[in-house]
């Protein structure tokens, strides 16, 4: 794959500068055009230590208007990035729609460097590869451009680069002891980009030794991939024009009706007969709440954190649930967040980033009132997402969640169950009670109609993710004291079990 780019290239100062005006010109322009469309662009600059990413990332800068461009360099992770997930200080600085993203340095960084250095295997190494594919699939399905660059050197020119920049007082630290390693690295990296090559997010490797070849090749490979997205998406648009509407939103978005209610649903068999006196929920709830307490405190002496996800049937008490797991945890050791629909800044992003963003710091909590899951209920049902789009949602759920698990965070999930009869009769003492009227709306009317297609995405949703590291707890909620135990109860056996 290299051996491509060890060809001796270069450009003349008058050929370098007969194409830049020119260059420029289209590059600013097609950038300009890309303000108002409906995708983000991604640019990762990455290759051999002294081949002129940095100046590249320069040139970017400086060709680009600055007002839509986020640069992001990543190096050593901060002690706050070390304490969730790798790919969260990638999600953070993810550009919105119309933006390009500029990534100096990226999720390929660590894995090629910590296997240079024997800190991890083959095995996690090829892990760590198979979850980029994965992200960067997720991230292009979802229209998002990913340029890949790969700035390439010779060993000969390597060394040349490096001596260099040693004198001009630019090297850095760790240059020359990567460049003994200059086989190890090669290889590494053919086998990384050999990997993660694909067709939704190609790799160009890049002849570097010659400083004006590279900055017009990387300018030509932005280029390109610009204008071609932007025919692509006027094309489509233009196709939309022609189409006529259609008469109602869920068909037209999702292309096929939500699933009635099945015959036996997994919800049916949920015992809703369970129930609590006062006196046995007085003590249950002490008992549980006491033995929360003490664990969220090993918990954070241990930096091991939690993830809680609620959700469930309108009226079905996720509030007054939550509101009894928090009063059981010091206030500084978690956080509630609530979810409704998303805002401008939201919708111009993947789904899933609103929810990166909320992940607990090590040895803390964050409770999600209403998560990621909604891709699956309401946007399938109401016709927000398009079949495709939620269709594929469970598998990026479940990577989503195993790299949560992965990285030692405890994931718990609830859906809160009542049945048919008890949600009309909360309803209508919402109506009634006069400071209980602000819970219920017309809204919560519409999704009642709708009850058998959200119980179709209800099964669907636990069965295809409820899985070994994060599974689904169907609680038990025509009793709320019922739940309320249920749920404390999951939560300190879960803890227990891994404290």
């Amino acid at each position: 794959m290299f051996e491509a780019a060890e060809l001796g290239q270069k450009l003349s100062r008058p050929e370098y500068e007969a194409e830049l005006l020119k260059l420029r010109s289209k590059l600013l322009k097609a950038h300009l055009e890309l303000r108002a469309q409906k995708f983000q662009v991604i640019v990762i600059v990455s290759g051999a230590d002294g081949a002129g990413k940095g100046e590249a990332v320069h040139r970017l800068n400086e060709w680009l208007d600055p007002r839509g461009v986020q640069t992001h360099a990543f190096w050593e992770a901060s002690d706050e990035e070390r304490e969730r997930p790798p790919h969260w200080r990638f999600w953070r600085a993810m550009p919105g729609h119309g933006r390009i993203g500029i990534f100096f340095g990226s999720w390929y960084t660590a894995p090629i460097i910590r296997y240079v250095y024997g800190e991890i295997k083959r095995t996690a190494l090829d892990a760590e590869l198979n979850r980029i594919v994965a992200l960067e699939k997720m991230l292009t399905d979802d229209r998002t451009l990913i340029v890949k660059l790969w700035l390439h050197l010779s060993k000969k020119a390597q060394k040349k680069a490096l001596r260099k920049l040693d004198k001009a007082g630019r090297l850095g630290p760790d240059d020359w002891k990567h460049f003994k390693l200059y086989e190890t690295f090669t290889r590494i990296s053919e086998r990384a980009l050999r990997h993660t090559d694909s067709g939704h997010a190609p790799w160009h490797v890049i002849e570097a030794a010659d400083r004006r070849f590279r900055e017009l090749t990387i300018g030509r490979i932005l280029l390109a991939a610009l204008e071609g997205r932007l025919a692509a998406a006027s094309a489509k648009s233009t196709v939309k024009a022609t189409t006529p509407p259609q008469p109602a939103r869920a068909a037209a978005r999702s292309g096929k009706k939500a699933p009635a209610r099945k015959d036996d649903s997994i919800l049916d068999h949920v015992n809703l007969a369970q129930r609590l006196t006062e006196a046995e929920y007085a003590r249950e709830l002490e008992e549980q709440q006491t033995k929360l307490n003490r664990l969220a405190w090993v918990a954070r002496k241990k930096k091991r954190s939690m993830v809680m996800v609620f959700e469930g049937w309108d009226a079905a008490g996720k509030g007054s649930a939550i509101r009894r797991v928090t009063q059981a945890m010091d206030p500084r050791l978690y956080r509630v967040v609530g979810f409704a629909a998303p805002t401008d800044e939201e919708r111009a992003q993947h789904y899933l980033w609103r929810f990166w963003r909320h992940l607990p710091r090590a040895g803390h909590t964050t409770i999600f009132d209403r998560s990621w899951y909604g891709r699956v209920l309401v946007e399938r049902v109401e016709g927000f997402a398009a079949a495709p789009e939620w269709s594929r949602a469970y598998h990026e759920i479940n990577q989503f969640e195993e790299q949560l698990t992965d990285h030692g965070i405890v994931v718990n999930k609830f859906w809160l169950q009542i049945g048919r009869a008890e949600q009309l009769r909360r309803f209508t003492e919402r109506q009634r009670v006069a400071y209980k009227q602000y819970k219920i709306t017309e809204e919560d009317w519409r999704n009642r109609e709708k009850w058998d297609a959200y119980q179709g995405a209800v099964d669907e949703m636990v069965a295809r993710c409820s899985t070994e590291f994060a599974r689904w707890t169907l609680v038990a909620a025509n009793d709320k004291r019922f739940a309320r135990v249920q749920i404390l109860k999951t939560v300190v056996d879960r803890l227990e079990a891994v404290l």
